[in-house]
């Protein structure tokens, strides 16, 4: 059984006690800022969307730090270190799927007073998608988050020496107070410091892996290449391999067109923004310092794996998520230890935040007012902390429930990716097409979550006959799951749409002026 008293002897530090006291002023410090944007009364907008004020800079590092959790910190090292650079093909995708964005869904959703990015979709399509797009939001970026809020364990439990439920714990409760107290602006402020921090920590683990390694960065670049970790560009074209050239360009073109297109939980930072010209220099931006993040981790990723093979060889690690964390607690001197635990926390802080900011938005403006349009302001904002207060219980359960091994960076993607197909094939339908209309739409994104979910859970190829002929379903990468899912759902959604146009005129799509 659980109790607080198992929960505090859990606690055996494995950091130096200069190293722990740079953490805990960290996590006591940025507790303390996100709770100076405390305001005992506002209004939705003002909790949500922070009055939309923020500058251009600030969203732009908020969503560099949203979409930064922990899984990348960890995991994108360890894709490198038992790979190669194949992974930083998805990056070059993002720059084209947001470039397609600040054209095609940005302006949509600065034509109104919009809260949340399914409100877009009422207006396109009705409330019968608003709620499905909305709920589906709520269970995929649950499910994703939970991975997310697991991973941050394996660092707590490298550094504190703390079990995972207390790991988990820690986290969860320093990060709900101030998004609680706080709102949106609680959580861009914090993403702004916590960034600063997170980049000052990659700059030192960067140097401190090339002094530790006998002749420095020369040797790593000798033996990492002669290895083939710089390998990046494979262009195969195949639906089975995760990272070659078009899975990474395509894959992450269609991948971040969902996740900053149509998820809450970036959408949400682009209508903070003061107007449509700052959120697609704050969308763009942050395009390029994924790309650089992502350069150094796998960097990172090839040193450590000179550094084991060289300097420690025989190692022994539970997955390839472990070579980072336990590089960082055995080879750091002590207080710069503690500084890039300290970064690594305030990713995985700052991710949680962005999530349960989201989540609660869209379960209080998608769902809650939808049933309930006339609570008064005062109860809104009452049932939007109630609702920050369930989610970070919901996330607690999933976390403790998704311990797993592997690569935990790819298996967060890859549930997201199962709900990102239909979300985003909807979102076109509505952008580019004058015949979609609701019961169309909502048939196709049926069609394309049942693809992905099928493609998902399928361990091996799938072998089956119909009428007499044989077909073999390979076993696709998670890379191309949002690629198949939006278009199975935009086409299935277009010529479905045509079987109900007699019940249901179609409204004007949101591409025209």
């Amino acid at each position: 059984m659980f109790t607080p008293a198992a929960f505090f002897n859990t606690f055996h530090p494995r950091l130096h006690p200069l190293d722990m006291l740079v953490v805990a002023l960290y996590l006591a410090g940025i507790t303390w800022f996100g709770l100076r944007f405390r305001k005992p009364k506002r209004s939705l907008q003002a909790y949500f969307l922070a009055d939309r004020n923020i500058p251009w800079w600030a969203i732009m590092l908020s969503i560099v730090s949203a979409e930064t959790s922990t899984l990348t910190i960890i995991s994108v090292p360890g894709l490198a270190f038992t790979g190669d650079f194949g992974f930083l093909t998805i990056a070059f995708g993002y720059l084209v799927g947001r470039a397609i964005l600040c054209i095609l869904f940005l302006p949509r959703y600065f034509r109104g007073e919009l809260l949340t990015a399914y409100q877009l979709i009422d207006r396109r399509f009705g409330p019968r998608l608003h709620r499905v797009t909305a709920l589906l939001f709520l269970v995929m970026r649950a499910a994703a988050e939970g991975v997310r809020v697991f991973a941050v364990a394996i660092i707590v439990h490298a550094a504190l020496g703390t079990g995972d439920v207390a790991s988990i714990v820690i986290i969860a409760l320093l990060t709900l107070i101030y998004t609680f107290e706080g709102g949106l602006a609680a959580v861009i402020w914090t993403d702004v410091v916590q960034m600063a921090i997170y980049a000052v920590g990659i700059l030192v683990a960067m140097w401190i892996l090339v002094h530790r390694v006998p002749g420095g960065w020369p040797v790593i670049h000798h033996v990492a290449a002669a290895a083939g970790k710089f390998h990046m560009l494979d262009f195969a074209f195949n639906l089975t391999t995760t990272f070659t050239f078009w899975a990474g360009v395509i894959g992450g073109c269609f991948l971040t067109m969902a996740s900053h297109g149509t998820d809450q939980l970036i959408v949400q930072r682009l209508l903070a923004a003061r107007n449509l010209r700052d959120s697609q220099r704050a969308l763009m931006g942050s395009a390029v310092l994924i790309l650089i993040q992502f350069a150094a981790f796998l960097l990172i990723g090839a040193g450590l794996f000179v550094f084991y093979l060289q300097v420690a060889p025989g190692a022994h690690f539970a997955t390839a998520d472990h070579v980072f964390p336990r590089f960082i607690v055995t080879q750091f001197p002590p207080g710069l230890a503690g500084l890039v635990v300290a970064a690594i926390l305030a990713a995985a802080m700052s991710n949680l935040s962005a999530a349960l900011n989201s989540l609660s938005s869209s379960s209080v403006i998608d769902i809650y007012l939808r049933l309930r349009p006339n609570t008064s302001p005062a109860r809104r904002l009452v049932i939007s902390r109630a609702s920050t207060i369930g989610w970070t219980v919901v996330l607690l359960v999933l976390a403790i429930l998704s311990r797993t091994s592997g690569h935990v960076v790819e298996l967060g993607l890859a549930i997201a990716s199962v709900a990102y197909g239909g979300l985003l094939g909807v979102f076109l339908l509505g952008v580019l097409t004058r015949k979609a209309n609701e019961p169309g739409a909502i048939v196709g994104m049926i069609c394309g979550l049942a693809l992905n979910i099928l493609l998902w859970i399928q361990p091996h190829a799938l072998h089956f006959s119909l009428a007499g002929l044989a077909f073999t379903l390979p076993r696709v990468a998670w890379t191309w799951y949002v690629v198949l899912g939006s278009i199975t759902t935009y086409v299935i959604g277009y010529l479905a749409s045509y079987l109900f146009a007699s019940t249901q005129a179609a409204k004007e799509p949101l591409a025209q002026p």
